[in-house]
Formats: C-alpha cells, sequence, structure tokens
C-alpha cells in the first residue's frame, strides 16, 4: 500500500507558487512582495514589470507560475485573480571572508530567500454584493413611498377645510359689522333731528318775545 493522498491546505478557489533560492536578502525581497499584496494580477504584473529593482523579474515569474497553477490545475477564471499573499522566507546563507590586516579575516554573509505566492479568486463575492444591495433597495422603496403618500393625503384634505373656513368667517364678519352699525347710525339721525328742531323753536319764541 502506498501513502494516502494529502489534502489541498488551500481553499477551492485559490492557487500557489514557490520561488526558493532567490539571490536576494528576505528584507529586500519583502519590499518588492509589498508592491503587490491584495492586487489584482494584471496590475501587479505591470509594477513589477517596469520596477527598478534586480529581483522583480523573478518576483513576476512566480506570479505568473501562480496563474498557470490556477487555470490549469484548477480551473479559475485569470481575469478575476487577485495576490492574496506573498510570504517571504529565508534559504540558505553562503558564508565568505576578506582579508583584513594582521592577518586576520573578516566575514562575508550572502543571504539567499524564497517567496510563495498565492492568488485567490474573486468572482463569488463581487457577485454577491450588488445582490444584497438591490434587494435592500426594492424592500426600502415602497415603505418610504407608502408612508410619504400617507402624510401627504390628510394634509391635502385639511388644507381645502381650512381653506373654506377662513373664507366663510371674512365674508360673515363683514356683513354683521355693516348690519350693525346701519340701524345704529340711522337711529342717532332721529334722535338729533327732533333736537334740533326744538332748539329752533325755542329760539323763534325768544325772539318774538323780545319784539
Amino acid at each position: 500500500m502506498g501513502k494516502p493522498k494529502r489534502e489541498r491546505s488551500l481553499a477551492n478557489n485559490e492557487a500557489k507558487a514557490v520561488t526558493k533560492s532567490l539571490r536576494v536578502s528576505p528584507r529586500k525581497l519583502n519590499i518588492v512582495a509589498g508592491l503587490i499584496r491584495g492586487k489584482k494580477v494584471d496590475h501587479a504584473l505591470a509594477d513589477l514589470e517596469f520596477s527598478r529593482k534586480r529581483i522583480a523579474q523573478d518576483v513576476r515569474k512566480c506570479v505568473m507560475s501562480a496563474v498557470a497553477n490556477a487555470e490549469n490545475n484548477h480551473g479559475l477564471d485569470v481575469n478575476e485573480l487577485v495576490v492574496a499573499e506573498a510570504h517571504v522566507g529565508k534559504n540558505l546563507v553562503m558564508k565568505r571572508f576578506h582579508a583584513r590586516g594582521r592577518g586576520r579575516a573578516g566575514g562575508i554573509l550572502r543571504p539567499f530567500s524564497q517567496i510563495t505566492v498565492i492568488v485567490r479568486e474573486k468572482e463569488e463575492e463581487t457577485s454577491a454584493k450588488p445582490a444584497k444591495k438591490k434587494a435592500a433597495s426594492k424592500g426600502a422603496k415602497p415603505e418610504v413611498g407608502a408612508k410619504e403618500k400617507k402624510a401627504a393625503k390628510p394634509a391635502k384634505a385639511a388644507a381645502p377645510a381650512k381653506d373654506e373656513a377662513a373664507k366663510a368667517k371674512k365674508s360673515a364678519a363683514p356683513t354683521k359689522t355693516a348690519k350693525a352699525a346701519a340701524p345704529a347710525k340711522s337711529a342717532a339721525a332721529k334722535e338729533k333731528k327732533p333736537v334740533a328742531a326744538k332748539k329752533t323753536t325755542t329760539a323763534k319764541k325768544a325772539t318774538k318775545e323780545t319784539e
């Protein structure tokens, strides 16, 4: 019996590629890896193509290898791939020396490093977000419209009633005052006229007696 097949450590929408023994220190390689983390594959390859770092071309080959693994081995869509992770690690270190004064030697370390690139397909998440937004907008519109309509109808019905009441008050007030004022004026005129007549008669009597 052979060994049992090892289970896949990555998800179904992920693929990876590893490049070892890169002639660069891990700290310098991590600067280049930080340029591509979280970017789409197209943008990451373009940045690496025009980067002035010497090791950028080797990193670009690793990204292209991960894309090829995703397309050929797992059937993922190349246009929806994103550089999800880019791990940098240490590799072998070559020890060299150079001569110093008084017959001594100075140590030299030539480090190597490795990089692991993981690409992930983002198609499912991008397609699910617009559906949720549309559903939320469809559910919210009828509620808002119904409330506005309910609030608008009583306002429209109450406005004509108020206008009619105001018109009735305005029309009724002048008529009452005019009717009440007219009899008062006529009564005062009637009372004043006899008084004036009496005064004139008394004045005539007085003149006759004096004559």
